[in-house]
């Protein structure tokens, strides 16, 4: 038999090729060392996001709000400018996933809503406001906010505003009260 010297990768394809036991050892190992490395990172992924949502307990106010004053925005389809929001409370209770939040700044109208939110894996804040009298599995619609900058004591909420061509950032700067 003639054989060639192919270097490191030809001997590793004649002991692949001559011995498929050892083949198949090395596949099966290949993928259970890759399911294993998925499983915790996904695992790690959820427990990050179940802590975020955790540590959002508490009451809120809105402190600040940044956005680009050229445009008129009234968020969450609530129908009041965005400025009312400034200083309005935010309750949030992570253990049922509800919160609520109501605007009563003598300048605006006043408002008090219920909703049901969540953090998810990539740091998405999303919820959903629930009418008087209906349930919150038949709401379908809802906001998501990207969470940033989270601390004990504060963080932000960005929302973008607008169309795909011309996106708006809007900023929520939160104050934990108690």
């Amino acid at each position: 038999m003639f054989f060639f010297d192919f270097g490191i990768f030809g001997t590793i394809f004649y002991y692949l090729y001559i011995n498929k036991q050892f083949m198949k050892n090395l596949l099966l190992t290949g993928l259970f060392g890759s399911m294993v490395a998925v499983s915790c990172s996904t695992a790690n992924q959820a427990q990050s996001a179940r802590n975020d949502n955790y540590s959002l307990k508490g009451t809120w106010q809105i402190t600040n709000v940044d956005y680009d004053k050229n445009y008129k925005i009234k968020p969450f389809d609530e129908g009041v400018d965005i400025n009312c929001f400034v200083g309005s409370q935010w309750k949030l209770v992570p253990n049922n996933n509800t919160g609520s939040y109501s605007i009563s700044e003598s300048a605006c109208p006043g408002v008090n809503t219920q909703f049901k939110f969540n953090v998810t894996t990539d740091r998405q804040f999303s919820f959903k406001k629930i009418p008087n009298g209906t349930k919150a599995k038949t709401v379908t619609a809802g906001y998501f906010l990207q969470l940033q900058n989270q601390s004990p004591n504060s963080f932000e909420l960005v929302q973008t505003v607008g169309d795909s061509s011309a996106p708006v950032n809007v900023v929520y700067h939160f104050q934990k009260i108690n």
